[in-house]
């Protein structure tokens, strides 16, 4: 007879045991590929291999290998005391792992700038969204860094994206033994993981592996074949010719100290050797054929629906983070904007009341994520596509109000998890009663997406662009950044080029 606090189901490499937790079943660490280690490194995934007995799912499976420096700050969390190589698992959660309920199922891709992260965070603990939303949740870890996104010759591209790709194919192959309906399908995700729904939508192997997305702060980085192969040059040679010599665990280091170097690349690799992180997917021509932009503008998502959007003051996040507040002078504002803008007379004039912290923040935000979520909504509905646009402007109470409405702000007002991420910051214990306003907001709106299409506000289109703000006093309005959309209006967000051969 089954025992309601230890749930099994069966899934297509074997049974898996999970636990039953205030009310929820929950399964966590479940493989969907083999370890990409030996002779399947920097390769495609692989299924599992088959199990004989039933398989504990009680813990997350052991994040992938990742920026040293990430990992140092959340060691004291014990996100990272889980060990091993099976760093490809899904984790589930649902209200009952009943075949015949056939709930909508939404799948978490994590962000962490395509280098960090892991899907086991206390931050995306999913019981809050699941109770409240009766869905089934599907969270995932994938290959980062060098091992998911460097171009390395002889293997293919986009290993972390694959990786997403055969987390999904495992849904459509076996959700429904937990309750989920897998032509309901819903994946999301925030930073580097808006950046990899916005890539699967127009990716020929996810094609029909899910009905709907959501892409929370979509940064707007996507590498031409060229630059990703200077990239892997750069990275090859910081590694003493050899990737593969090098171990899995060890190799986030060597990213790490090209990092610490990627300015004098500027001549090279132009902006992006200004941002934060050596990956980003690649536009090879294949895995990814074209960028998101051109991929939806021609229809890719047209049977698709997507929620898009931004917050308000995306940069202030990387203020804090590169102890910039009451640093940034007029010198420096004035060289990001010269840097990112697409016409830097013109984008001064058009904030002549802006200081240089706050220009400073302003071209960047629009440069790396508030540009490139309004042209991809854009872009889904000159293809033919529903599109729905967003604007989280809530200006968070934590730090004398310094971070505003900053990157990285959803996540813990949709998961409800303020003690993690940046919630301790950005909210604290004392502003949790507001921010429960902004939670149920994004939740219902989300939640509602999933299981019916319809997040609650009319969808985008290119004359009225209404957008759903999220707010104290939520509003559907017109664009509410219009001066930043008409700089921006004629700039094309291509795969960023190799300045030089």
């Amino acid at each position: 007879m089954p025992d309601p606090l230890f749930p099994e189901v069966r899934t297509t490499s074997g049974p898996v045991r999970g636990r039953t937790e205030s009310g929820l079943a929950v399964f966590r660490g479940i493989p969907y590929a083999r370890p990409p280690l030996g002779e399947l490194r920097f390769q495609a995934p692989r299924p599992p291999l088959p199990w004989t007995g039933t398989r504990d799912a009680a813990s997350f499976g052991p994040p992938a290998p990742q920026d040293p420096s990430m990992a140092a700050r959340s060691a004291a969390t014990g996100i990272f005391a889980e060990t091993g190589d099976d760093w490809l698992t899904v984790n589930v959660w649902t209200p009952a792992p009943d075949p015949a309920a056939r709930r909508p199922v939404m799948v978490w891709i994590h962000g962490g700038a395509y280098k960090t992260g892991v899907s086991g965070s206390p931050g995306y603990d999913a019981q809050h969204i699941v109770r409240d939303g009766d869905v089934v949740f599907v969270s995932l870890n994938y290959r980062l860094g060098a091992e998911g996104f460097a171009h390395i010759e002889g293997a293919p591209a986009n290993r972390g994206l694959l990786d997403q790709v055969a987390a999904l194919e495992w849904v459509r192959d076996n959700i429904a033994g937990f309750g989920g309906d897998p032509d309901r399908v819903t994946i999301l995700g925030d930073s580097a993981g808006a950046g990899s729904v916005a890539a699967l939508m127009v990716m020929p192997s996810a094609a029909g592996l899910f009905r709907r997305a959501v892409g929370q702060s979509l940064p707007g980085t996507y590498l031409s074949a060229a630059l990703a192969r200077d990239i892997g040059t750069a990275l090859t040679t910081e590694a003493g010719g050899d990737l593969a010599a090098v171990d899995p665990r060890e190799l986030p280091a060597t990213g790490h100290a090209v990092e610490q170097k990627m300015r004098l690349y500027e001549d090279r690799w132009g902006a992006f050797a200004h941002t934060l992180s050596l990956y980003s997917p690649v536009v090879d021509g294949e895995i990814l054929p074209v960028t998101p932009w051109q991929g939806l503008a021609d229809g890719a998502g047209r049977d698709i629906d997507l929620i898009v959007g931004h917050n308000r003051d995306e940069w202030r996040t990387f203020l804090l983070l590169g102890g910039l507040f009451g640093k940034v002078t007029d010198d420096l504002a004035a060289e990001t904007v010269r840097r990112f803008a697409p016409d830097p007379d013109a984008y001064r004039a058009a904030f002549p009341d802006l200081g240089a912290e706050d220009l400073f923040e302003q071209v960047q935000s629009d440069w790396l994520f508030r540009m490139p979520v309004q042209h991809l909504a854009e872009a889904q509905t000159k293809g033919g596509g529903t599109a729905y646009l967003y604007d989280l402007a809530w200006q968070s109470p934590g730090m004398d109000g310094l971070l505003r409405a900053c990157h990285g702000l959803d996540g813990p007002l949709l998961f409800g998890t303020y003690d993690a991420h940046l919630g301790p910051a950005a909210i604290g214990p004392d502003h949790a009663p507001a921010a429960r306003l902004l939670t149920a907001q994004l939740r219902t709106a989300w939640t509602s997406f999933a299981t019916t299409g319809d997040p609650g506000w009319q969808p985008y289109d290119t004359e009225r662009r209404l957008t759903r703000v999220f707010d104290t006093d939520p509003a559907v309005t017109p664009y509410p950044l219009e001066t930043s959309r008409r700089l921006w209006q004629d700039h094309r967000f291509e795969a960023l080029p190799l300045l030089t051969p």
